[in-house]
């Protein structure tokens, strides 16, 4: 069994050429997906705090597509879980759903910022 990827580009660069130019728009995919920065998760926390689960969830799901095309298997099933707790407002698996995600994400994004540095064009990081 393959370990659970918190960050992994690897197959996308594959299935796009695996070549130069491949891993110069990988890079672009990464850098725009990770522009945000915390905020998706800002924001969602503020939408739990005043009661806006589904907007919260919402904000989970376009985040869990924007940032699981880059492997981020861990993360993607953490913020399933999350998102599903708020649908069924769950509110008391909330808390420690939303700080797995918190730290995952916070993961997944030194990761791809380490592969940035790594691997793409200057003008992507």
């Amino acid at each position: 069994m393959s370990e659970v990827s918190i960050f992994s580009v690897d197959t996308l660069i594959k299935y796009m050429g695996n070549d130069d130019k491949a891993r110069a728009m990988v890079g672009k995919i990464v850098a725009d997906a990770c522009a945000p920065a915390m905020e998706p998760l800002l924001l969602a926390g503020t939408a739990i705090r005043e009661g806006r689960l589904s907007d919260a969830a919402k904000m989970l799901h376009t985040l869990r597509g924007a940032i699981g095309t880059l492997g981020a298997k861990r993360l993607v099933s953490a913020s399933l879980e999350l998102e599903q707790a708020l649908l069924g407002r769950h509110t008391e698996q909330i808390p420690t759903l939303f700080a797995s995600v918190d730290a995952e994400y916070r993961l997944v994004l030194h990761a791809a910022e380490n592969w940035l540095r790594q691997n793409a064009p200057e003008q992507m990081r």
